[in-house]
C-alpha cells in the first residue's frame, strides 16, 4: 500500500521559484498602484473626470449666447415607422469614449464617438459649450442667431496634475494639445516652477461626407464625432423648426429650451438621433447619433431631428430648465381639471 511519506511542513517541485514570482508579482502590483497604472485606478478617474457634475448657463433674456454651457436634448416623441427596440424619454447628447481604449488610456481617443443616452442631468460628458467658429473673442456674450455658424465644444474630462510636497496638487486648465505651461506652487517650505505639457482644452463636435470607410456603425449614415481639430467641418447652425417661417426667422436671436434643428454646414444634414439604434458603450445601453435629414412626406424634419438647447435653472444650479414644472397655461391636463372637464 502507497504511503505518503512527506509531512506537511515538506516542499515540494518548483517552490523556490513560486516564492520569487510571487514577490515579483506584488512588487509589480504596488509599484502600479503607487503611479495609480492599475486598470480600476484608471476606470475611476475616467469616470470621475466624465461623470463629474457640471453647471449649465442661466439665460437671463432667454436667448443662447456664445460661451454659454447648455445640454443637447433630443425631446421624446411617439414611435414612428422605427420597429423593434425604442428608448423613449428625453435624450441628451454624450461623449462615449471606446469601451477597450478607455480601458488602456487615462486619455480620450481622438476622434471620439458621441451616442445619446435617457438623462438630463448635466455632468462632464454632456456638457456643450457655445463657441465662434472664428477666433474672435468678443462673440462671448453675444446672442446665438438662426443662420449663424457655431461649434459645439466640450471639456476633455482630463486634469493635468503633480502632487508635491504637502501633498500639494498643480492643476493645469484646458489648453490646445502641443503647448506647455509653467505651473509654480508655494508652500510655507519651498517654492517649486515646474513646466509640464497641457492638456487639450475642447474637443469639438464635427462631421463629414461618409466614406466606404467612414460612417456611423449601426445606420451606415453620417458619422458624427468628437476632434480636437479647429476647422470648417466642425461648424453647425440651428435653423427654425417651423420650415414655412424659416426664412422670415433667419437672423432672429436663438430661444434657448425650444425646438430647432441643427445643420451641420459643411455636409447641410442636421443632427439626428436613432432611438431604435441600440449602441452598448462604455457607460452602457445607448443609441446612435448620426447627421442626416429625415423628412416626412411634407418634406418636414422629423421629431428624431429636433433638438433644444437646454439651460440651467435659475432656481437650482444643479438641475435644467427641463425640471421645473410646466405653468397652468401650458398643462392642458391641469387647465382641463380646474374647469372640470373630465378626460
Amino acid at each position: 500500500m502507497a504511503q505518503n511519506l512527506y509531512g506537511p511542513g515538506v516542499r515540494m517541485g518548483n517552490w523556490n521559484e513560486d516564492v520569487f514570482l510571487e514577490e515579483e508579482r506584488m512588487r509589480d502590483f504596488l509599484e502600479k498602484r503607487e503611479k495609480g497604472e492599475l486598470l480600476i485606478q484608471r476606470n475611476r478617474r475616467l469616470k470621475k473626470n466624465l461623470l463629474r457634475p457640471m453647471e449649465l448657463s442661466v439665460s437671463q433674456d432667454g436667448f443662447v449666447h456664445y460661451g454659454d454651457k447648455v445640454i443637447l436634448v433630443n425631446p421624446n416623441h411617439a414611435r414612428g415607422e422605427e420597429a423593434g427596440v425604442f428608448l423613449e424619454g428625453d435624450l441628451c447628447l454624450c461623449v462615449s469614449p471606446d469601451e477597450i481604449k478607455a480601458q488602456l488610456c487615462d486619455e480620450l481617443e481622438i476622434p471620439c464617438a458621441v451616442s445619446a443616452v435617457q438623462t438630463t442631468v448635466p455632468t462632464g460628458r454632456n456638457t456643450f459649450t457655445i463657441l465662434s467658429d472664428s477666433t474672435d473673442r468678443s462673440a462671448v456674450g453675444q446672442v446665438l442667431r438662426y443662420g449663424q455658424s457655431f461649434c459645439l465644444g466640450i471639456a476633455a474630462g482630463l486634469e493635468c496634475k503633480m502632487e508635491g510636497g504637502g501633498n500639494r496638487v498643480l492643476e493645469a486648465a484646458f489648453v490646445p494639445t502641443g503647448c506647455t505651461v509653467s505651473l509654480v506652487a508655494h508652500s510655507p517650505a519651498f517654492s517649486v516652477a515646474v513646466t509640464l505639457p497641457m492638456c487639450r482644452f475642447q474637443l469639438y463636435l464635427s462631421s463629414d461626407h461618409r466614406t466606404l470607410l467612414k460612417s456611423s456603425k449601426k445606420s451606415w449614415l453620417q458619422e458624427v464625432t468628437l476632434t480636437d481639430e479647429n476647422s470648417h467641418l466642425n461648424c453647425w447652425q440651428a435653423t427654425f423648426l417651423d420650415p414655412q417661417l424659416r426664412l422670415e426667422y433667419e437672423g432672429f436671436p436663438v430661444r434657448a429650451n425650444e425646438k430647432l434643428v441643427i445643420y451641420h454646414r459643411h455636409t447641410n444634414r442636421a443632427l439626428a438621433a436613432h432611438r431604435h439604434l441600440p449602441l452598448r458603450t462604455y457607460f452602457g445601453k445607448e443609441v446612435e447619433v448620426a447627421a442626416h435629414t429625415h423628412l416626412d412626406s411634407h418634406k418636414v424634419e422629423k421629431p428624431k431631428n429636433h433638438w433644444m438647447l437646454v439651460t440651467g435653472n435659475p432656481r437650482n444650479k444643479a438641475t435644467t430648465m427641463l425640471d421645473l414644472p410646466k405653468p397652468p397655461t401650458d398643462d392642458t391636463r391641469a387647465v382641463e381639471q380646474a374647469m372640470g372637464i373630465s378626460t
